[in-house]
């Protein structure tokens, strides 16, 4: 498949929080995160667990930080505090969502971009390994090749009926996720005016 020509995406709100936990290692722990790496590297306990719970247990970090250094030592994070290697993964998920038999989707996940790149200046396009959604102040959209025909996408709107092509996501609802509703989408075609109502009633709301 010919490379795609990929839209401008945004750094994803964790690296921030990320950068931010780095920074404050040295104040809180004693440490600085370099520090932290070259003492889990050391330890003696072969698996990723034990490295953690000696962690926790010797120099009392939290579950997420003790997780987040073994990863980093390990070279298995899923995390990223450098904005430009985030950026570049980016670019990395897109590519792979829409890549083989998924990749006649891609308009349809173009044609998404651009509507919600429509609505203001202060919307962030994020990227993540399997889906890509959308912040305003809160993430009010997610958009997602859920099948090998649909692009699924999911909307913040709280309490809404059913109306059109928007449905109620139950499962989400169930579990008191943001993202209350769904629009399934084939083709580009599919992004209609009424789609691109409905999205714009998510980023009202993500202000919220």
């Amino acid at each position: 498949m010919p490379a795609l020509a990929l839209p401008r995406f945004d750094v994803h709100p964790s690296v921030a929080m990320v950068q931010k936990w780095v920074a404050e290692l040295p104040a809180k722990t004693g440490r600085s995160f370099e520090q932290w790496i070259e003492l889990v590297r050391k330890l003696k306990q072969p698996a990723a667990k034990g490295k953690r719970d000696h962690l926790k247990a010797e120099f009392g970090l939290g579950t997420v930080a003790a997780g987040w250094l073994v990863e980093a030592a390990e070279g298995t994070a899923t995390w990223d505090a450098d904005p430009d290697s985030y950026l570049r993964a980016a670019d990395e998920y897109v590519t792979a969502m829409y890549a083989g038999a998924k990749a006649h989707l891609y308009p349809v996940f173009e044609k998404l971009i651009e509507a919600g790149r429509a609505l203001g200046d202060d919307v962030h396009v994020c990227p993540c390994k399997t889906m890509v959604p959308l912040y305003r102040s809160r993430v009010f959209a997610e958009i997602k090749p859920t099948t090998r025909t649909r692009v699924d996408l999911s909307l913040a709107l709280g309490e809404v009926p059913e109306a059109g092509k928007l449905r109620v996501n139950v499962q989400r609802v169930k579990q008191g996720d943001r993202l209350t509703h769904i629009i399934a989408l084939e083709t580009p075609k599919d992004v209609t005016a009424e789609v691109k109502r409905w999205l714009k009633a998510a980023y009202k709301k993500g202000a919220e």
